[in-house]
């Protein structure tokens, strides 16, 4: 039976898009459906004020990987932005990622010596050798003042969970820098595309058919009886009808205001690091552009449980999620027509250079 497209993408965000514009490159026909009313997932900014709003929170790209940096500046160019975001705990402001002004503001240490032997001596009064949860993992490496006012209110709403039940991995990687640098990224390359995120979706889905509101599960048959292949960058859980159980995720919801003011705090991302203050962060979206308008728009972010209907985020990936993802990631690793991909599909949390990255692998690996 002739098959009207070779590929039926489902989902309109950044793997979707990447693969479907280096397809469509190949002389590939493709169709891509998404359930929201809008293309770029995640990374749809909505114009309110005349200001790009990042709808489903702050998304800064960054990248050491030339080739991706090249490849996403085909489509439009980066600003300058630099990812400085700032720690308010309890109305004191402190730098992040943790680096010398932060320890300054913390101890009125001066140099990176000082620094470390504060760090050392915190460190010391615990004698954690193999961290057992979340809040030894941050002793054993920043001492008890850092834990206390930078990580550990945060994390726990972030987590909705006590920083002694969430595991250690967690944070093994924190950023300590003993260095004035308030650059969170080490990355070579970051900025923020000028005209927001939807003009680069925009480009890659030019030439390809497109249809929103429209949810794969309720229109499967339909679907399925036009194309030869499915590239599906939703959850895999529910792509297999949940058989095994359910993936956890936390969820976000958002918040925004509109201010009669053309700065409202100073900073494109401010984290309230408190466990009194219910959400976790305070996205003030003109700076990242730079914007001069006379009004700005500000976004709470309130983390939350997920549960069917809601906006997954952030995999959960403990051992028990990860044995289950297992056992779904055997069943689509012998599909013959089915392509996962995605940090819903893969559930694991990518940055936008990895998701990239990965859709331009997909496509080496398939077409």
């Amino acid at each position: 039976m002739f098959k009207k497209y070779d590929y039926l993408i489902v989902g309109a965000g950044l793997f979707g898009a990447t693969f479907a514009f280096e397809a469509n490159k190949k002389g590939k026909k493709c169709l891509v459906i998404d359930r929201r009313t809008h293309i770029g997932g995640n990374v749809y900014c909505e114009s309110v004020e005349g200001i790009n709003v990042h709808k489903y929170g702050a998304h800064i790209f960054h990248t050491s990987n030339k080739k991706i940096w090249e490849y996403v500046n085909q489509f439009t160019e980066f600003n300058r932005y630099t990812n400085s975001p700032i720690a308010n705990y309890n109305g004191e402001i402190y730098n992040l990622p943790f680096n010398m002004n932060t320890f300054n503001k913390l101890w009125g240490v001066t140099t990176p010596q000082e620094a470390m032997d504060k760090i050392n001596e915190q460190k010391a009064r615990y004698g954690i050798e193999q961290p057992k949860n979340l809040e030894e993992q941050a002793i054993s490496l920043v001492g008890t003042d850092i834990y206390e006012k930078l990580i550990k209110g945060y994390t726990e709403k972030q987590w909705g969970r006590s920083a002694t039940e969430l595991p250690s991995f967690i944070i093994k990687r924190l950023p300590v820098r003993f260095t004035y640098d308030n650059n969170y990224f080490n990355d070579k390359y970051q900025g923020i595309p000028e005209g927001g995120y939807n003009v680069i979706i925009e480009k890659m889905l030019e030439g390809t058919v497109v249809k929103l509101n429209t949810d794969f599960f309720k229109n499967r048959d339909e679907l399925e009886a036009q194309t030869e292949k499915i590239v599906f960058t939703g959850m895999i859980d529910e792509f297999y009808n949940y058989q095994f159980g359910k993936l956890e995720y936390r969820s976000l919801n958002f918040e925004n205001e509109v201010i009669d003011s053309e700065n409202y705090q100073g900073n494109a991302v401010v984290n309230f690091t408190d466990r009194e203050t219910p959400y976790t962060r305070v996205i003030e979206h003109k700076h990242f552009e730079f914007g001069t308008q006379d009004k700005t728009v500000i976004t709470r972010e309130y983390p939350a449980e997920w549960s069917p209907g809601d906006e997954p985020y952030y995999p959960i990936n403990n051992d028990e999620n990860n044995k289950l993802f297992k056992k779904y990631k055997e069943l689509a690793d012998n599909e013959g027509n089915v392509i996962f991909g995605g940090r819903l599909a893969d559930y694991k949390y990518y940055d936008m250079h990895h998701v990239i990255a990965h859709a331009l692998h997909t496509v080496t690996k398939y077409i």
